[in-house]
């Protein structure tokens, strides 16, 4: 398996963690393992040279920056 893919499975699984974590209210929980798998997906997105890839998981830690500065 290549590292890529290695490191697309693993943030895969930490962003069903996080939904399955929003469903039972864990918060803020929820919200560091969206983070994390925002950014795995972001190191994919540089590793596959795809711009969508990266610029979807900027506009994701975006609302989820301006969501927790609202919060506060």
């Amino acid at each position: 398996m290549k590292k890529v893919d290695i490191v697309k499975w693993i943030a895969t699984a930490i962003q069903l963690i996080g939904y399955g974590l929003t469903g039972l209210n864990y918060t803020p929980w929820n919200v560091y393992f969206f983070l994390v798998g925002i950014i795995l997906w972001f190191v994919v997105g540089i590793m596959w040279k795809d711009k969508a890839i990266m610029v979807v998981h900027v506009g994701a830690f975006l609302s989820l920056l301006i969501g927790y500065l609202s919060a506060a």
